[in-house]
């Protein structure tokens, strides 16, 4: 990889890009000898797997000791076999029944066709058998499933919910009473509005469970995350310390070459140092094109579905302007919205070869088994370094070298790591968390596991300390009914709708819009409601499989969007309007520097209305603005707040401008949430107002971008101080001379106000003033 990266310095467009080469060695695997069922090693053995590494051994013998299990390794350190060798050994002995759980249905495909080749090869009589039970199923082929009795189970947590749960009594009773082991691969995508719903069903899971006098263990396989542990408890419900960790990863790997990438600047000599840096998506595209001309199979990983799709379109054009006609053809892009045979398509052409170039979102972050790549590109910082190395565990072939470049963007985070590569490379991992007390989600929840088998007071241990408060509202509203019995009080469910289909387990809105082709009526996609009134507006560009079409109408009666193909040069981005009631405040404390300034943690409503899109070109440069008229969207969350000082705030009014300071204070501290959680920046949002009603003062929130909260602002609530001061000390290093700020200090890609106004002099001296820290006296 060496004479790769030599030759990629020498590119005529090569202008000291490369901040950073470091290359992370690769290592021999440390191996350990297990016990293993005579069939079951033999098996494996035909696999050319005669030997388990140190980690797999671990595990495998905590979850024969009876223990739970997290086993929080990167990307291609064999966490399968943590799972699979204690799985079939309690089939093959008793007939015990696993359940695996993964958040995306191709993991389990993945897992079916390696379980099952797997089982076969066992022989006859070895009672391990192999299925799964998804949604994709028809009606036969789910009672074909049940009426072969399989000991592995294959699902996700939907068709847990929807479909295991609400008939373990009369459809599934075999399987729960046999339960042994519960697998919740990729545990650390449980975040979020999902994974507080998958919390929940979990409780709901154990609760029946103990009904059927079973205790099953749970295997949880993780990427290295900062709280592995703390948030499998969260998840499962169950107590920390019955979890042993397995955090070593001793498999065999070749080295890994790294590049941090950063675009040069912007040449403007009467401007100064803007902070503008080139496009990182036509950088990615330069580097992409270039490795594929090369020879080299290249996986690049992108934030957006539409990016995914415009720029892998870019890219073929770029090998056709190249003269390399002959491999556009075998690139391709690959998203989530894509049709299932299309996605396994591209799997299997990554596979064996044929496929030789692939722009993705984060669908091919995870397991699916696309073989070693030759090259991964990350196109921007993906929000999280959990997220990075997972994405670039996607490249190497056994102990062969590989090559992983970071091609930075303009904004904070991306620049903040290039400048510090200590942090990125030996930074502590960032924290999930996770919220089962979401007061938004319980209700439906509760109801749920009432229509599955009566409650008692007792359940009170799975669902929380307010579970009797929430069972009087649920009872006082018709939806439970009070039955008192031999054995105490029970309540079951009395509505007349399944509650289980009520729920949407991913989403906040079940409302979908389909995108029609114009010219045929063709759906080509759809969209959740409010992904659609950002992406398919009149007027938005939209890129989907090489084409590019412009939204020419709307109708949210009818949830459809018709699109005409276009040749636009230019993309579009939408400006909104916002605001914030607080409805209630929970907790609040005073800074310890500022005793006057207090900071709250609050259930809030926030209301949002898309009031038109700006056209830019690729650059990012302004072309044009048009007005929208799309109906208000509402989230009711949590968020903390504090208000400015009013000493603080005659000092920034006399010397500039004050709306500008606190809205840059606001971005900023938003920028750096995904430093410490695992989160993106996208699932945080803001306010800054010169006078809120609430508090009569000016005033800055911060709040969690999912209905109830998730966790992640209450984590930045306990530390507010920290990430006030690591926002003056971010603000305070970027060198742009720009007043209003640069995408790497306190311009933020997600403004619905389009970055105006914005002062960062302003926005350093408060947040300095509010941590005691010294500072210029930028007011003067």
């Amino acid at each position: 990889m060496d004479e790769t990266i030599d030759w990629l310095r020498g590119r005529p467009y090569y202008d000291a890009q490369v901040e950073t080469h470091r290359t992370l060695p690769g290592r021999d695997g440390d191996f350990c000898e297990v016990d293993l069922e005579p069939r079951l090693e033999s098996a494996l053995a035909q696999r050319g797997i005669e030997n388990l590494y140190r980690h797999q051994a671990d595990a495998i013998e905590a979850v024969r000791k009876g223990e739970n299990v997290v086993v929080a390794t990167p990307t291609a350190s064999g966490k399968s076999l943590a799972y699979t060798v204690p799985a079939f050994e309690r089939a093959m002995d008793h007939g015990g029944r696993t359940l695996y759980l993964a958040p995306q249905n191709a993991l389990i495909n993945d897992q079916d066709e390696t379980l099952s080749d797997l089982a076969r090869d066992l022989g006859f009589g070895s009672r391990v058998s192999v299925e799964q039970y998804t949604g994709r199923l028809s009606r036969s082929e789910k009672r074909a499933v049940r009426d072969r009795r399989p000991t592995v189970v294959l699902s996700n947590p939907d068709m847990l919910h929807y479909a295991l749960l609400p008939h373990a009594h009369r459809l599934w009773d075999w399987f729960f009473r046999g339960l042994e082991t519960v697998v919740l691969d990729e545990v650390h995508e449980y975040r979020g509005v999902f994974g507080s719903h998958v919390a929940l069903v979990l409780r709901r899971l154990r609760r029946l469970c103990d009904r059927f006098d079973a205790d099953p263990q749970f295997v949880c396989c993780s990427a290295t995350i900062g709280n592995p542990v703390e948030h499998a408890a969260n998840v499962t419900g169950t107590p920390a310390d019955s979890f042993r960790l397995v955090d070593e990863d001793v498999s065999d790997t070749g080295p890994t070459h790294w590049l941090l990438w950063n675009p040069p600047e912007y040449e403007n000599p009467e401007a100064g140092s803007t902070g503008r840096r080139k496009s990182n998506h036509a950088e990615t595209k330069r580097l992409f094109a270039d490795l594929v001309s090369k020879g080299h199979q290249t996986l690049t990983f992108t934030r957006a579905r539409q990016a995914a799709e415009q720029w892998a379109m870019e890219s073929a054009k770029e090998l056709r302007e190249r003269g390399r006609g002959d491999l556009a053809p075998d690139v391709t892009a690959y998203q989530a919205a894509l049709k299932n045979d299309r996605r396994k398509e591209i799997e299997e052409g990554l596979n064996d070869g044929e496929v030789r170039g692939v722009w993705s979102t984060n669908a091919l972050e995870l397991g699916v088994d696309i073989g070693g790549l030759d090259a991964v590109l990350l196109d921007g910082y993906p929000g999280t370094r959990i997220a990075a190395f997972q994405q670039a565990g996607r490249a190497g072939r056994g102990d062969d070298p590989s090559l992983v470049a970071l091609v930075a963007g303009e904004d904070q985070l991306d620049q903040y790591l290039v400048a510090n590569p200590e942090d990125f490379f030996a930074g502590d991992p960032e924290r999930a968390v996770v919220n089962p007390d979401n007061d938004q989600l319980l209700p439906d929840h509760v109801l749920s596991a009432a229509r599955e088998t009566w409650l008692s007071p007792e359940d009170g241990d799975y669902f929380g300390e307010g579970f009797p408060d929430l069972v009087a509202d649920l009872e006082a509203g018709g939806l439970l009914e009070r039955r008192t019995t031999d054995e105490g009080v029970r309540w079951t469910y009395d509505g007349e709708e399944s509650p289980q289909h009520e729920m949407n387990l991913r989403s906040i809105d079940d409302r979908e819009v389909e995108l029609l082709d114009r010219r045929n009526g063709d759906t080509i996609a759809s969209l959740p409601f409010e992904d659609a009134l950002n992406d398919a507006h009149p007027g938005a560009i939209y890129h989907h499989q090489g084409q590019s079409y412009e939204v020419v109408d709307l109708d949210l009666g009818k949830q459809v969007a018709e699109l005409s193909p276009t040749w636009a040069d230019y993309h579009t981005k939408v400006l909104h309007e916002k605001e914030i009631t607080v409805e209630e405040d929970l907790r609040e404390k005073h800074l310890s520097t500022r005793e006057d300034v207090p900071v709250r943690f609050a259930d809030v409503t926030m209301r949002k209305r898309i009031t038109g899109f700006e056209r830019r070109d690729p650059t990012g440069e302004t072309l044009g603005r048009e007005s929208l008229d799309l109906p208000e969207v509402s989230l009711r969350t949590k968020a903390l707040y504090f208000t400015v000082p009013r000493d603080v705030e005659d000092a920034m009014r006399a010397a500039g401008d004050f709306n500008g300071g606190i809205h840059a204070a606001e971005h900023g501290m938003i920028s750096l949430f995904p430093l410490e959680l695992l989160c993106d920046r996208g699932d945080i949002g803001g306010l800054s107002t010169p006078m809120h009603p609430h508090t009569g003062r000016s005033t800055i929130f911060v709040y969690d971008g999912y209905p109830g909260g998730v966790g992640l602002v209450r984590e930045g609530y306990e530390t507010v101080e920290d990430l006030m001061a690591n926002t003056a000390e971010m603000i305070g290093s970027c060198d742009c001379d720009s007043a209003g700020g640069c995408p790497a200090c306190v311009q933020s890609p997600h403004c619905g106000n389009a970055n105006d106004p914005l002062d960062k002099e302003q926005a350093r001296f408060l947040l300095e003033e509010l941590t005691d820290a010294e500072t210029d006296d930028v007011a003067g």
